[in-house]
């Protein structure tokens, strides 16, 4: 089966930098698990995996453009130390998360300088063009459940190890699609229990 639009894609795969320097890597851990064409990874990658099945093995170069964009020097900028907290410990190099209107961004804590702190909301891989060294090691169809929620689950029906959408009873619907009017759509009213 080729890998297309709305089919569940699991990859082994390896990410450098320009440099040759290992970034991220699926090696001693869980293969990538993936919903293709749905934005569930960066564009470049899913241009070059597109027609692919399992087995094949594909080394790519992303460019920035089509990986996490082109660094924007207006992301940097100062904001005061108290909008951390009181007690936050605070260094150049710490990252966090800040949720906004394109949802979660990884920020960078770039300097510390008295009550002013200096932030870069650029995404840590902006500007970096992206050396993939990927394996496709399956390609099947989405759930209906998969496609009407855009992104893989990782159990099928009401399981606890189906989280994602943050519903309670863990099937992913998040109890706000129309199988779950009455509650959750596998039938016990919104509890995996």
């Amino acid at each position: 089966m080729n890998i297309a639009k709305n089919r569940v894609v699991t990859l082994d795969y390896s990410l450098r930098d320009a440099a040759g320097k290992l970034i991220d890597s699926s090696e001693g851990s869980e293969p990538l698990v993936y919903l293709h064409g749905n934005e569930n990874i960066i564009p470049g990658l899913e241009k070059h995996l597109e027609g692919k099945i399992a087995g094949d093995k594909i080394s790519c170069i992303v460019p920035a453009v089509e990986g996490y964009g082109e660094r924007d020097e207006q992301l940097i900028v100062k904001i005061d130390r108290k909008d951390f907290g009181p007690d936050a410990e605070i260094a150049p190099g710490m990252q966090f998360e800040a949720h906004g209107e394109e949802g979660v961004q990884i920020v960078t804590v770039v300097s510390v300088d008295g009550s002013e702190v200096t932030i870069d909301a650029n995404h840590p891989l902006a500007g970096e063009n992206l050396h993939f060294d990927v394996k496709v090691v399956d390609v099947r169809e989405a759930s209906e459940e998969e496609l009407k929620h855009g992104h893989v689950h990782s159990g099928s029906g009401c399981s606890d190890d189906c989280d994602e959408c943050g519903d309670e009873c863990g099937c992913g619907c998040g109890g706000e699609d129309d199988a779950c009017e009455d509650g959750c759509s596998c039938g016990d009213g919104g509890s995996a229990d």
